[in-house]
């Protein structure tokens, strides 16, 4: 079988198990309890259970202890970012069955990054390609936190919509593993073509009418693994990589910044549930959950796919980092004016 055969064979048996495990954990987070129940202030209408993301969690460790065994010198850097996320799950699970303090939770997200990041290292520049390169000198351990720290709760908060968290972890997981393939890191390639695979399986019980949530311990598992799988690679390689993922993952950074930004300069609470990210603007003027996510897991997989594109295919590097320069102020306007589309056209409606 070839490499790519083997990643392929990889994917496939983690969207098979992760489907039959999300399908088990339906019956057993009922079966105890674990079930969000609906208020003002979500997205959905009747009660389901949570946690469904456990099921990711168990193929993705599961592939990366085989990683492990068959390539022990690989062991550190697999472990430096797999062990890490396993804390964010084991206290998001504890979240998810009984609510800890924010400062609880965000202390156990920034030591796991801090693990992380001493075991992998900092991210030291980032290459644009024919644009350039950026380096970020002594800013390179802060910023490198306030990636994994800020990716990690960032997902998090964009976990409220049927399929959309899912998709996403999708497209960015499968973005990542060809990119570290075309850079030589095969066994990251193979856990991320896993954990897209487990996030497809997972998407087979989630999608509109979803019958069961990801939960914390799902999406903030998935948003510290995509932060730091990027750093597993070989050093030389992270400055490629990393921008594969940076473009895939923009709409749900750019729609929490932008929420983030708001609530602050309304003074409202940010750690006060709420509905005014930009996703759950479209749910509340008429949009449904599918359309949300597939719209979300579009814009990330094209960002993957242009940031991929020149690793595989050098030839087209200039004119794929030129598209890949504006394609973020496209996205993001493309949200906002979609937003304001739906919500006229609904306030139309209404009167």
């Amino acid at each position: 079988m070839t490499t790519i055969g083997l990643w392929i064979a990889w994917c496939i048996a983690a969207v098979a198990a992760a489907a039959v495990l999300t399908r088990g954990l339906i019956e057993w987070t009922t079966a105890k309890g674990i079930i969000d129940t609906p208020n003002a202030r979500s997205s959905h209408t009747r009660s389901t259970p949570r946690g469904g993301g456990l099921a990711i969690v168990a193929v993705v460790v599961a592939v990366a202890g085989v990683i492990g065994v068959m390539r022990p010198e690989e062991l550190l850097r697999v472990g430096g970012a797999v062990v890490p996320a396993l804390a964010i799950a084991a206290v998001s699970w504890l979240d998810d069955v009984q609510s800890l303090r924010n400062r609880t939770r965000f202390a156990v997200h920034l030591a796991a990054a801090m693990a992380a990041v001493a075991v992998l290292g900092p991210v030291t520049r980032v290459d644009l390609g024919s644009l350039g390169m950026i380096r970020f000198g002594p800013l390179a351990w802060p910023l490198t936190l306030l990636w994994i720290v800020g990716l990690t709760n960032a997902f998090n908060f964009m976990d409220g919509s049927d399929g959309i968290a899912g998709i996403t972890a999708a497209a960015v997981a499968g973005g990542i593993a060809v990119a570290a393939a075309a850079c030589g890191a095969g066994p990251v390639a193979v856990i991320a073509a896993a954990f897209a695979g487990a996030a497809l399986g997972f998407l087979a019980s989630n999608w509109h009418p979803a019958r069961i949530f990801m939960g914390d311990v799902g999406s903030a598992f998935c948003g510290f693994l995509l932060a730091v799988l990027p750093l597993a690679v070989r050093a030389d390689a992270v400055p490629e990589v990393l921008p594969v993922a940076a473009l895939a993952l923009w709409p749900f950074l750019f729609d929490t910044s932008l929420t983030l930004l708001r609530r602050l300069w309304a003074g409202e609470n940010i750690f006060q549930a709420h509905r005014s990210h930009l996703y759950q603007r479209l749910l509340i003027a008429g949009w449904s959950h599918r359309a949300v996510a597939s719209l979300y897991g579009g814009m990330a997989a094209f960002g993957a796919t242009l940031a991929v594109v020149p690793l595989v295919d050098p030839t087209v590097r200039r004119a794929a980092d030129q598209v890949a320069a504006v394609t973020p102020l496209v996205m993001a306007a493309v949200l906002v004016g979609l937003v304001m589309v739906a919500e006229r056209r609904a306030a139309r409606v209404a009167t």
